[in-house]
């Protein structure tokens, strides 16, 4: 873990202390609401308090575990021992209270909040090991399990709520520690609101159902978005759904190693442009999932970023109409020296209930 910093940690007065849950988590394995991170050049430890002491000492073995009490009382005092002079914190995940309290409290030394603390863990966390893809494949497979269910519950006068809380249901009752994300499932008109939020309005006949949902296992989340539709769908809903799928395939078809994110987003997007829809797709085409659900590399009009082995990335396209009618088809995919591997085995050609 400490080598992970080396560009930080020039001397041995420089320390880097990981203050958020989601990045704790990635370098410790063990979830908790409080806690500190501390790496120097000679160790890493993690401070937590007396509620989650025991368990994360029984847990982790990444870095040493120590107790809590205060931060002036236990934290300070083990940084002055260290003789640490510089500090460096997380930009993207500290609010300016949280820093601002910090430099209070460590008043004996600089305390910087650093971009750089933030790229060298995103890119680490970008690239997914092993046993990261393992978890991620776990949580997919428990929001599958939880498409296939629902299928054999969706029916006219059942309502968006319901259809939500039974695939919520169903992945906690099924392995997941958590969902994902707030379930989305949105039906008819509700539907071109690409994160709408599940109301009362009940199932008709023609209505197609979004639904963009996922499960979390050993804190690593799957994402996933199908549409259905009850009853038969006219010509125009299925020439819009084709064109999602068309475009979903395009991008998936160009991803590998050395793809850049904008040349993905691009692949798909043109084809939903083709089709005279440019306006009905406003959101990216990607994002990469794991310890949190929106990380690192993002596929868009406006990424920077180019793809790399063990990237697990969203492909997700979507037309979306107002006061008519959207549709969206998301699948996570490995990407590979030479191509990818779809996490997602979920059918896709329109399902008619």
């Amino acid at each position: 873990m400490i080598n992970k910093f080396n560009s930080i940690l020039k001397t041995e007065n420089d320390a880097v202390i990981i203050t958020s849950p989601e990045n704790r988590r990635y370098f410790t394995g063990f979830n908790s609401s409080d806690g500190y991170l501390v790496i120097s050049k000679k160790e890493a430890v993690f401070f937590t308090d007396s509620r989650y002491i025991e368990a994360a000492t029984n847990t982790i073995t990444a870095c040493k575990c120590a107790l809590l009490k205060r931060v002036n009382e236990t934290l300070a005092p083990y940084l002055k021992e260290l003789n640490i002079k510089n500090i460096y914190l997380e930009t993207e995940r500290l609010t300016v209270a949280e820093l601002n309290n910090l430099k209070k409290t460590f008043d004996f030394c600089k305390v910087e909040a650093k971009e750089e603390v933030d790229e060298i863990i995103n890119k680490l966390r970008a690239v997914k090991t092993e046993y990261e893809v393992e978890c991620i494949k776990k949580a997919q497979k428990i929001a599958e399990d939880a498409f296939s269910h629902i299928l054999t519950f969706i029916k006219e006068g059942v309502t968006e709520k319901e259809i939500a809380l039974e695939l919520d249901f169903y992945m906690l009752s099924h392995g997941a520690e958590a969902v994902s994300f707030e379930t989305i499932a949105v039906s008819g008109k509700n539907s071109s609101m690409p994160h709408g939020v599940p109301s009362d309005k009940k199932i008709e006949k023609g209505d197609f159902i979004t639904m963009d949902f996922g499960a979390t296992y050993n804190g690593y989340h799957s994402d996933m978005t199908r549409t259905v539709i009850v009853g038969e769908p006219t010509e125009k809903q299925r020439e819009v759904y084709e064109t999602v799928l068309k475009a979903q395939k395009a991008s998936l078809a160009v991803l590998k190693n050395g793809v850049t994110g904008f040349d993905a987003d691009k692949a798909g997007r043109d084809i939903i442009d083709g089709k005279g829809y440019k306006e009905n797709f406003g959101h990216g085409t990607g994002h990469g999932v794991g310890v949190e659900i929106h990380e690192s590399p993002n596929l868009s009009p406006y990424s920077k970023a180019t793809l790399e082995t063990g990237n697990v990335v969203t492909v997700e396209p979507g037309i979306y109409i107002p006061d008519e009618f959207g549709v969206r088809i998301e699948d996570m995919a490995l990407i590979t020296e030479d191509g990818y591997i779809n996490l997602t085995s979920c059918e896709k050609e329109l399902i008619i209930l």
